[in-house]
């Protein structure tokens, strides 16, 4: 019996994970508030009355669908940060190169989810507003601490605070992809990559 229910939970995460992963690639395309539930659960192919059996509401739903997304997004930063023998520097150049390239291509799997629906969920959903804002908060603390470890290192000299010069970077390569959506051309993440380099006095 134990064996059966641990199944039992096996199959029900693995349906909960396949609607988030499916609904995170068609938010990706259309936005949060225009994909309706429907949509998702016909495309992952599950039932629509079992969709209140992983997730309370909509808005549960949306929150979930962040945090896994930022779950997610701390593999893929720890992978581009982690210790490897590279330099801090490199690896933070690692990290921004990557976010550049994602941006500049044409998939939409690999577009930012912060950038796609921060402007239409903050004011529909408080606690889809605490997730993104935990979420980017995650983000920032752990560019931080590769920042810090370059400076500790003697990599980079700059002027204020790792936490401080980490968030006024995040920022700006936010900004940088939401009008990369806009231009539809690469040019503010080339402006974005050119201010990180003077942020952290490199050549």
């Amino acid at each position: 019996m134990h064996t059966m229910n641990q199944a039992a939970r096996s199959r029900s995460s693995d349906t909960r994970q396949h609607i988030l992963s499916t609904a995170q690639t068609i938010i990706l395309g259309k936005g949060f508030a225009a994909v309706g539930l429907n949509e998702i659960l016909k495309t992952a192919g599950v039932p629509k009355g079992s969709f209140y059996h992983y997730f309370d509401s909509k808005e549960h739903f949306g929150s979930a669908l962040l945090e896994n997304y930022f779950d997610q997004y701390m593999l893929l930063l720890d992978e581009k940060l982690r210790n490897d023998g590279a330099s801090a520097v490199e690896r933070i150049l690692r990290f921004f190169g990557n976010w550049k390239n994602s941006q500049c291509n044409d998939t939409t799997t690999d577009k930012c989810l912060v950038v796609k629906i921060s402007g239409e969920v903050t004011d529909l959903s408080e606690t889809m507003r605490l997730a993104l804002k935990q979420g980017t908060n995650r983000i920032i603390n752990r560019l931080a601490d590769c920042v810090q470890e370059a400076i500790d290192n003697k990599e980079i000299e700059i002027d204020g605070d790792a936490q401080t010069v980490t968030e006024e970077i995040y920022y700006l390569w936010i900004g940088a992809t939401l009008l990369t959506k806009v231009n539809r051309d690469h040019s503010a993440l080339e402006v974005a990559m050119n201010a990180l380099h003077a942020r952290l006095n490199l050549p």
